[in-house]
């Protein structure tokens, strides 16, 4: 037969039933923050987010002829910057986890790393190629991968990336463009070379030439981009992504015309300045 509690013990198990509840609630909260948001694909997400990969490029250096003493300086240069643009690249693939969609990485930062080793590379081969024979093929190293932990290379390391990051993707596109929609993205631009140039000697007219024709293909290719990637990144995407990475293929081909002409006149000056290009909206 049980017996009535005394009013004053009923407030007392009320009270310490709260508290057990407040205690309770504490505890999963806590726990939950420990846990980290959840997600459909919670394992994958955790890796993307803790361990973004690592990008791996083919060595150069063990694929070159005997180097002539004239380019030993050139070369050397040329090989320690190929090891920035991977530590670069590593870097932004840790800085941009979440940003973009699947393809991010690819378009974002293997796609603009594979051509600056494009560049750096052949600089590589003009220089042994002025005192001995050109290297061929080494173009073929440019290409890197993404070691992600079993993700395909190339398919990015965002693959786990929330639904959330893919908001914020969505909602900061229209920062690329000012507003303007897919049919206004602007137009990059970007200053005229050949206009700047000297005479240049019949020697050298074909390699000018071709490098001229590649810079309007750059520029090009960078507009095809700039509308193929609408909505993607956050607001600096158009210059980390497309203008940053578009002056330096200009820089590189830039570079390559002075070096046409000033090996039978003088080398141009002052061309670099031509490099950097800006977005017309």
């Amino acid at each position: 037969m049980s017996r009535a509690l005394p009013k004053y013990n009923k407030r007392r198990v009320a009270i310490i039933g709260g508290a057990a509840a407040v205690a309770l609630s504490g505890a999963v909260i806590a726990g939950s923050a420990l846990a980290g948001p959840s997600s459909g694909n919670g394992a994958t997400n955790a890796r993307t987010l803790a361990a973004p990969g690592t990008i791996t490029c083919p060595d150069v250096a063990s694929k070159l002829p005997a180097i002539p003493a004239t380019a030993k300086a050139e070369v050397d240069r040329n090989l320690a910057l190929l090891q920035t643009q991977i530590n670069e690249a590593n870097t932004r693939l840790v800085n941009t986890v979440g940003q973009g969609g699947p393809n991010f990485v690819q378009n974002a930062i293997l796609g603009p790393l594979k051509d600056k080793r494009v560049s750096t590379i052949d600089r590589i081969a003009i220089s042994i190629g002025r005192t001995a024979a050109k290297p061929q093929g080494l173009d073929a190293l440019a290409a890197c991968t993404l070691d992600a932990g079993g993700a395909a290379a190339g398919t990015g390391a965002n693959t786990g990336a929330t639904a959330a990051a893919t908001a914020t993707a969505a909602a900061t596109a229209g920062a690329n463009n000012s507003g303007a929609g897919a049919s206004g993205v602007g137009t990059i631009t970007c200053p005229d070379v050949a206009s700047k140039l000297p005479a240049i000697p019949a020697t050298a007219k074909a390699e000018v030439d071709r490098n001229l024709a590649l810079l309007q293909t750059q520029i090009n290719e960078a507009n095809t981009r700039l509308v193929n990637t609408v909505g993607q990144g956050g607001p600096n995407f158009v210059q980390n992504a497309i203008l940053g990475p578009l002056k330096d293929k200009r820089v590189s081909t830039i570079d390559r015309i002075a070096i046409s002409i000033g090996r039978t006149a003088a080398k141009p000056q002052g061309l670099d300045a031509l490099a950097a290009c800006t977005l017309d909206k």
